[in-house]
């Protein structure tokens, strides 16, 4: 693995001040060492787009492209901090026709790689639920999958708490009728972060998105009869 994949101690070591230091008089003083930091993660980024190319198509034009912002957006928010304490990024899948998203997110502690459907239109969230009522087998097989349960452990995302309007709360799939988001999610320890096996743990991880993904693209994109929509 090309040495500049690497993520290096050096940047949870400027994360972890930040969150001692979280205000603009000490990340102006320490911005190259910002600026150097930012530079590792985005070969990361790089490296691990390439390796997502090999077995999906992407639409992120770049590894720097996918990383998110470190400055924070305080309107809305009670917490007025102006810097986020991690670094993240997402992948976009090419086309309407191959749905889903990929995203990373490195923190000392908190590091995970996950997909899925963050905030799903109204129409896309009927759609699913829909054919999860007509039958919810195919997506249980794929969540109950060696591979799905060895990496995610189960289906994640916010539910409602009782059954969404017009179905049945004794629906045979009400557990998965009650879902709003449908997250995958997979937690590495700092040592797994810092390692040379992280950029093939996340790719991996990525892989063993696609049974779920295929799923829902198929859901998504074609009608009844399976003809594009």
């Amino acid at each position: 693995m090309a040495k500049q994949a690497l993520l290096l101690p050096s940047g949870f070591d400027f994360l972890n001040k930040l969150k001692k230091n979280n205000n603009r008089e000490w990340f102006n003083a320490h911005k190259d060492t910002f600026l150097q930091e930012v530079a590792i993660v985005e070969n990361f980024a790089e490296a691990l787009l390439q390796a997502l190319n090999a077995h999906d198509e992407i639409e992120t034009p770049s590894g720097k492209k996918s990383l998110y912002r470190i400055y924070r957006d305080t309107r809305f928010s009670a917490d007025k901090t102006p810097y986020k304490t991690h670094w993240s990024g997402s992948f976009k899948r090419a086309t309407k026709y191959r749905r889903g998203g990929y995203y990373f997110h490195i923190e000392p502690g908190n590091s995970f790689v996950a997909g899925g459907f963050f905030g799903p239109s109204t129409e896309d969230l009927k759609r699913i639920r829909e054919d999860i009522a007509f039958d919810p087998a195919p997506l249980r097989k794929i969540l109950k999958a060696k591979s799905f349960v060895s990496t995610f452990g189960e289906l994640k995302g916010e539910q409602l708490k009782t059954a969404p309007k017009g179905f049945a709360a004794d629906h045979e799939g009400i557990d998965l009728l009650r879902y709003k988001q449908f997250l995958l999610v997979r937690h590495f320890p700092d040592e797994v972060v810092l390692s040379g096996e992280f950029l093939k743990e996340a790719n991996q991880t990525f892989k063993h998105m696609r049974p779920f993904f295929d799923y829902m693209s198929d859901v998504l994109t074609t009608d009844i009869n399976g003809e594009a929509l």
